[in-house]
């Protein structure tokens, strides 16, 4: 081929190109980021100000950083229902473009499985997603003077007054819990207290021991320092983590005899896991979907996100990441008879057998 030839026919396919890339979808040759100027409201099914409001907060910076194009984020509040409404408002929202997240409190998980009144959504057709903190630790404490300096004696006491917020919250569902199990005679449930107030509570003697999450170290430090209460069992979330000052104490789980027991457990359990999840519309296009998920992974993971974290909420994060909720959701109990169990101890009946 000569060199006239060949420059012929480089020109020809430089030709060639060009029209092609003249046809082609302008999309296909440069694309911006879908989320690029954009703004994401983030939905919660909470007043602000609380701490479920400050630990989303946290994460926003990060999806900000993570999700392609950068977009920024508005926050609205749809309180009511223990997040009912919201979900019940992200379930029917028929927007498919990926600008609209939810994150909501772990009580949206416990009222669709219990059946509660105002559930419109069904919990395994609403994507959740994630949530910033899932781990924590339930421990029964009594007062010290209540003399009880040994889960032998509490378990040989008669008419032990357990304190808690009210019929049905997390701390008195966990505390008759930890009553059935430990086998408690005739325990007794005095409810109606703030958190600061059942804390006074206790120490007072007008209760005698209180279940609660292990976030009471950082209101009463001196609990522990100046040893004011006795600790006798912990229950993990997940099970099998681990708590620097509890690990001593046995896990409730030794205690369940049956399989009702385990599963109740379990039940409780997984609706604690939860946390404070993000959730989407059902309806979000896919590919949006996974990019939210992928930028909450990345955030999670980042080192910074701990530390700014710890500024905003006061306290470590402790990521479920999207798979991880949805596995969750997933291996929650559903049979009849675990959650007529568990409506029993959320309620203020006697103790059902475990």
């Amino acid at each position: 081929m000569t060199s006239h030839n060949r420059r012929s026919l480089i020109l020809f396919w430089l030709a060639a190109c060009g029209i092609v890339a003249a046809l082609a979808p302008r999309d296909a040759l440069s694309q911006a980021p879908f989320y690029q100027g954009k703004t994401v409201t983030i939905l919660h099914g909470r007043a602000p100000g609380g701490s479920g409001d400050f630990r989303v907060r946290a994460v926003i910076p990060f999806l900000h950083k993570y999700i392609p194009g950068n977009p920024t984020f508005a926050h609205e509040f749809m309180d009511g229902g223990g997040g009912r409404k919201a979900a019940n408002y992200i379930y029917a929202l028929a927007r498919t473009d990926g600008l609209v997240i939810g994150n909501v409190g772990g009580g949206v998980v416990a009222n669709a499985v219990l059946g509660e009144q105002g559930v419109q959504y069904e919990l395994d057709k609403l994507p959740f997603i994630g949530s910033p903190y899932s781990a924590t630790h339930y421990v029964l404490a009594t007062r010290k003077e209540a003399g009880l300096t040994s889960l032998e004696k509490l378990r040989a006491a008669t008419g032990i007054r357990i304190g808690a917020q009210s019929v049905g919250h997390t701390n008195y569902t966990i505390g008759r819990i930890f009553a059935a199990l430990l086998g408690l005679k005739d325990s007794k449930y005095v409810t109606g207290y703030s958190i600061p107030e059942r804390d006074v509570a206790l120490l007072r003697g007008e209760i005698d021991t209180i279940a609660n999450t292990d976030d009471f170290y950082a209101r009463n430090p001196e609990w522990i320092d100046k040893k004011m209460v006795d600790f006798h069992v912990v229950m993990e979330i997940p099970k099998g983590e681990k708590h620097p000052l509890f690990s001593r104490l046995p896990e409730i789980e030794t205690f369940a005899k049956t399989e009702r027991g385990r599963k109740v457990l379990s039940m409780f359990r997984l609706f604690r896991l939860s946390g404070s999840p993000f959730i989407l519309p059902p309806v979000t296009q896919k590919d949006r979907a996974e990019i939210i998920k992928e930028a909450l992974r990345k955030s999670f993971k980042d080192p910074e996100f701990v530390k700014e974290y710890r500024k905003v909420v006061g306290e470590d994060p402790t990521p479920l990441l999207p798979e991880e909720n949805e596995r969750a959701i997933r291996e929650l109990p559903r049979d009849a008879e675990t959650i007529e169990v568990f409506k029993k101890f959320a309620g203020a009946g006697p103790l059902p057998p475990l």
